[in-house]
């Protein structure tokens, strides 16, 4: 029997000792203290609801599959973003990433001075914290933790003191999962058949994609042997039984159809709940081993405060899933913007049958010409079988333009291969989610819509957060801002964009160049306004207004101000300019002298070889060479 299976009656008995003799020296504190539960999260990369106790029968979890034995399993919790960085700041935070802006992987977002997170709470409240060792929030940790470092453990904590603890387990990530390294997985005696594994409709039937999907359940039994170990320790310490457990991913497989994508397949995790039986009264309205109640990484934060007896702070915007307070949420909100230099903006709704979709970039298609859907593993497997023209047409869609609009019915449809949007029998629910959308945008002011560039524009002007920033529009002015975004994809006439061509704000005047990039009509009746707009004082309206030029114009000025922008001084602005740029493909010619002189050398350095730092610099530095690629010039990306 496995160490920590062990509930024995010696796992009670020393910490209650404790309690009370520390209680006699400090006058009952300790107890008060040592009476709230230790919480533990055990989170890990990049993996979608295939513990084996969800019913996968490929899946070797005995430690999560034993825990689970005495656990919740929660049959729908979400990720509210289908990559690293923004599901991260929405777990740590209690806010969704587009109230705080900080929804774009790896930027450097100035946040409320006031705004603190949940370590910071549990801290206040009388936990030790201690973080093991991820952060990747987009924003600064340091302060945050009590400790945060690789050698970050609950057993560093002063004696008596109730903790906080997190450890992150990478071996499941998308990078060991494509790499295919046989030492990943050596503490392994038994390897998945990939004969075995099941492919999703929208990943190629090949060999190699059959071991990389067999890889990625090895990594996932090398993560379980991380839980037994973490779980022993536990027992070890007598703390078992005062230890509230959460074992869950951070957003979906990453894999092509998953990782960045915003679908279920990208945002749903699997999620074990252990709560001990002392505990149990504060999940008493959660009958049985499982439950349908859903659950978004905004909630994980109020609900550890929850559970530790301390006052959820007004600014969190997720609920309680547990304790006294505990809220059942009606619906579960998704966002996808920029991920490396894919630029997008994508938002959800789930009501716990139906997925509802928006693209607001939906002209771009989720395989995009970009370095980071060109290096190995999955990746280079479907660009080669791409290339053989033997892509399934599930598969095909990846590099279509997206629809607008999709309506999944995920309980009939679970592989999500049938959009409903057109179906007249659904037109009340889509009016019914599409309104619960644009109402939760506009409550949370979606800093998606002030866009990337703009808004850190203003952040830094105002010398002020994103938070604030966007606090600073009225309802009014963002509904203008939704009102114009709404309308990419569904313009049946210029005139439609002529009001917001000259818009006083920033926002729609951007938009409306989003909208006339996706039209699929002649432009040229409205070519005087494009021309202008190329001279606009915000930047990200003038490189998209000069990116639409080189597309569908013919103005030289175009190139101008794409090298102007490429040699400002503010990094945000130059990403935006180079991604705009990597989208010209091989019409982007003009630029290489600069690129290759002064540009990229600017944000040269070390990491792969190639990029001066894992934040915007990576990202300039991968769009400058996927530039580079486009225009014949070959590039070493892998070293």
């Amino acid at each position: 029997m496995n160490r920590y299976k062990i509930f024995g009656k010696c796992g009670f008995f020393y910490p209650i000792l404790l309690v009370f003799i520390l209680g006699i020296f400090n006058c009952g504190h300790a107890l008060k203290a040592q009476d709230r539960p230790n919480i533990l999260w055990i989170s890990h990369e990049d993996l979608s609801p295939i513990y084996g106790c969800y019913g996968d029968s490929l899946a070797r979890t005995p430690a999560i599959d034993q825990l689970a034995e005495r656990s919740i399993r929660f049959n729908k919790a979400f990720s509210n973003a289908p990559i690293c960085a923004p599901a991260r700041s929405t777990l740590i935070t209690g806010m969704y990433a587009i109230s705080l802006g900080s929804q774009h992987l790896r930027s450097e977002t100035p946040v409320p001075e006031s705004m603190k997170i949940l370590p910071e709470v549990m801290r206040e409240s009388g936990y030790y914290t201690s973080n093991n060792v991820k952060t990747d929030y987009n924003f600064s940790h340091e302060g945050r933790w009590d400790e945060s470092s690789s050698t970050a453990h609950w057993r560093n904590r002063p004696e008596g003191k109730p903790f906080f603890s997190v450890f992150n387990f990478m071996i499941t990530h998308e990078g060991p999962t494509n790499a295919l390294r046989k030492s990943d997985t050596e503490s392994l005696t038994a390897f998945t058949d990939p004969d075995r594994v099941r492919l999703p409709p929208y990943l190629p039937d090949s060999p190699k994609m059959r071991e990389i999907w067999a890889h990625m359940y090895d990594l996932l039994a090398v993560f379980d042997q991380g839980v037994a170990r973490l779980l022993s320790q536990l027992e070890e310490d007598g703390l078992l039984e005062e230890t509230i457990v959460f074992v869950f991913s951070d957003h979906g497989h990453g894999l092509p159809g998953h990782k960045r994508w915003l679908n279920n397949a990208g945002l749903q995790v699997p999620f074990v709940l252990h709560v001990p039986e002392k505990y149990q009264h504060l999940v008493s309205h959660i009958r049985g081993a499982e439950t349908d109640i859903k659950v978004g990484f905004v909630d994980f934060a109020p609900t550890v405060i929850s559970l530790a007896g301390a006052k959820v702070p007004e600014m969190m915007e997720g609920k309680p899933f547990l304790g006294q307070e505990a809220v059942e949420k009606e619906y579960v909100f998704g966002y996808r913007d920029r991920a490396d230099d894919c630029y997008e903006v994508s938002r959800s709704v789930y009501d716990g049958r139906y997925l509802y979709i928006r693209h607001f970039m939906p002209q771009l298609p989720y395989y995009q010409n970009a370095l980071i859907f060109n290096k190995g593993g999955s990746y280079e497997e479907i660009n080669r079988i791409r290339d053989r023209g033997q892509m399934p047409d599930a598969a095909q869609r990846m590099f279509a333009a997206k629809e607008v609009e999709l309506l999944y019915d995920l309980e009939n449809d679970p592989m999500e291969q049938t959009n409903l949007i057109d179906r007249p029998e659904f037109a009340g629910l889509i009016q019914k989610l599409t309104g619960e959308l644009d109402e939760w945008m506009i409550r949370n002011r979606d800093t998606g819509l002030i866009t990337e560039g703009i808004m850190m524009q203003e952040a830094r002007t105002k010398n002020s957060s994103v938070y604030e920033v966007a606090r600073s529009y009225s309802k009014e002015e963002f509904e203008k801002i939704l009102e114009a975004a709404k309308m990419v994809g569904k313009v049946s006439g210029l005139e439609e964009l002529e009001p917001y061509f000259k818009a006083g704000d920033a926002a729609q005047r951007f938009w409306s160049l989003i909208a006339l990039d996706a039209y699929e009509g002649t432009i040229e009746p409205v070519m005087p306004e494009l021309k202008e707009l190329m001279q606009d004082e915000v930047p990200a309206v003038a490189i998209k207004a000069a990116e639409v030029m080189v597309k569908r114009g013919n103005d030289p000025l175009a190139f101008t101000v794409l090298e102007n922008m490429l040699k400002l001084p503010d990094e945000v602005q130059v990403l935006q300019a180079a991604i705009s740029v990597r989208q010209l493909g091989e019409k982007a010619a003009p630029l290489l002298p600069v690129i290759q002189n002064e540009i990229f050398p600017k944000y040269a350095g070390d990491i792969w070889g190639r990029y001066k730092s894992w934040s915007y610099p990576m990202f300039i530095g991968m769009a400058l060479d996927q530039t580079q690629i486009n225009c014949g010039i070959a590039i070493d990306t892998h070293k």
